[in-house]
């Protein structure tokens, strides 16, 4: 096996900062979302309403998720970074492989959360064309 060296897994912290910085401009706007639905739904309850709200529920908690692999990725990344530091290469090449493994599985959860949001649009689109074709 190749022996990591300190910058190794520093190439990650840019890409794992622009991923997490992402996922925050994501939750930022579910949460500008939230207060939009909330007002909508106490205004005028309707079906297609509680489908949003519940697509978001699930569109916030894959966020989370993403969010946490994120930093756990990063964290672990910086801690192969120690580990090659004081000279536990062996140990820290398990370290970097999990911290991939972990960046990778926020990735795919990334990947489902944007099938859920294309949903969300689908159903907004839905509403747009019924009100269309009422006219």
């Amino acid at each position: 096996m190749e022996e990591l060296t300190l910058t190794t897994p520093a190439l990650l912290f840019s890409a794992v900062s622009l991923i997490l910085l992402a996922y925050t401009n994501r939750f930022l706007s579910y949460a500008q979302l939230v207060r939009q639905l909330r007002d909508r739904y106490m205004e005028n309850p309707s079906d297609i309403t509680e489908a949003q709200i519940e697509n978001l529920r699930k569109r916030l908690n894959l966020t989370r998720t993403m969010q946490g692999l994120g930093i756990a990725s990063l964290f672990l990344c910086v801690v192969s970074m120690f580990l090659i530091y004081i000279g536990l290469q062996l140990f820290s090449a398990y370290v970097f492989g999990l911290a991939l493994i972990l960046l990778i599985a926020s990735l795919g959860v990334s990947f489902r959360e944007i099938q859920i949001s294309t949903r969300s649009l689908e159903i907004y689109l839905g509403t747009m064309e019924k009100g269309k074709n009422k006219k």
